[in-house]
């Protein structure tokens, strides 16, 4: 964890992560996830056309962008390239901004010791940096709200480490899952689901009071949008749990529209799911009721826009759980040209070594 905050901290005087965190898949070194054109080039190379240096440099097209999964490439080509101490690795910081054509990465040395894993740097640059660049713009609509990280069921499990660690760069800092935090030392967090009280036969009070049962030494966020009665179950529960409720969490499907609304006049605003005038209604509930302690969480449906205007508007929520949005709505695709041949520039069309004083010398790790 020291290490990681070194990183993110410290830029430009940077101890930074190694493979032993990241824990890369030793078949990325037989080249198991390379493209397989990049294979046969370096078997062409090495025996055809040998021992040519050459600079590849890692850019985008999107302007704002926040870089991530630079460390995660570097620990790649320490680990799995041939002869990585001969290479010259000039890099960005993971969480630093980047524009349209800015390169983030350069590396130098022999195609034939590095060039195969082109596309799994491309990769890992694409992906980090889409989450980072998506929470980010999350982070900036939150204008300080607490939030935590739901995207765990909204892609393959086997994404949730490396899209916790672009989350964690880009300012979220807590997660549904052990996994999303693993890189950065940090474990899931979360109460009861919707399954909790089913089991309990719709019953929210006893949900709550058998999960208290089972870690008494924690305070219950307890969902309460099960029988869409927000208003009616959120007092109910607060009379029957007291000082031990700590919050609750709205969840309000899309589709549905709360019963707190089916005497009311709905027609100037749109009542489905997570509306504001719901949560207006809440807390003034709980308030009148002397439970002005319980906290407000919201999530279904929530990303940057939305959160922007609940947030400027001063809509008294306490945290936001968002999901989908975090790794869907930006895709930040990289690319890795050639842009050098023996010192000499050597490029497709379009394409040449863009000069940049950001970039900053890896050191090969001494004691790999």
């Amino acid at each position: 964890m020291e290490e990681f905050e070194i990183t993110l901290k410290e830029q430009g005087k940077i101890k930074r992560l190694t493979d032993k965190t990241f824990k890369l898949d030793p078949r990325i070194g037989e080249g198991y996830y390379s493209a397989n054109y990049f294979l046969k080039s370096r078997n062409i190379v090495l025996h055809n056309a040998p021992n040519h240096i050459v600079t590849e440099q890692w850019f985008q097209r999107r302007d704002d962008t926040m870089v991530c999964g630079i460390d995660e490439s570097i620990a790649v080509l320490h680990k799995f390239a041939k002869n990585p101490e001969s290479l010259i690795i000039e890099a960005l910081n993971d969480g630093d901004m980047v524009n349209s054509g800015e390169p983030v990465l350069k590396v130098t040395g022999k195609y034939e010791d590095f060039g195969f894993l082109e596309s799994i740097i491309d990769g890992i640059l694409a992906r980090r940096s889409s989450v980072a660049t998506n929470v980010l713009q999350v982070v900036r609509a939150l204008r300080g709200a607490a939030t935590f990280s739901m995207a765990d069921r909204q892609d393959d499990y086997l994404t949730q480490t490396g899209d916790g660690y672009a989350t964690y760069v880009a300012g979220i800092k807590a997660y549904s899952t052990d996994a999303q935090g693993a890189w950065v030392g940090k474990k899931g967090m979360g109460t009861m689901p919707h399954a909790l009280i089913e089991i309990c036969g719709g019953d929210v009070c006893k949900a709550a009071e058998i999960y208290h049962k089972e870690y008494p030494n924690e305070q219950v966020t307890a969902l309460i949008d099960y029988n869409n009665n927000v208003t009616v179950d959120a007092i109910t529960l607060a009379k029957h749990m007291g000082r031990d409720l700590k919050a609750i969490r709205v969840d309000t499907s899309k589709s549905l529209i709360d019963h707190y609304f089916d005497d009311k006049d709905t027609s100037s605003f749109d009542p489905h799911g997570v509306c504001k005038e719901l949560i207006y209604a809440l807390r003034q509930k709980l308030d009148e009721n002397g439970f002005d302690y319980v906290k407000i969480v919201v999530s279904s449906g929530f990303d940057a826009k939305k959160i922007d205007e609940w947030t400027k508007e001063g809509v008294p929520v306490d945290m936001y759980g968002v999901g989908t949005s975090l790794i869907t709505n930006t895709t930040v695709g990289f690319t890795g040209d050639l842009v050098e041949l023996d010192g000499k520039p050597e490029a497709k069309e379009g394409r040449y070594n863009v000069p940049s004083k950001r970039l900053e010398r890896v050191s090969y790790p001494v004691n790999k």
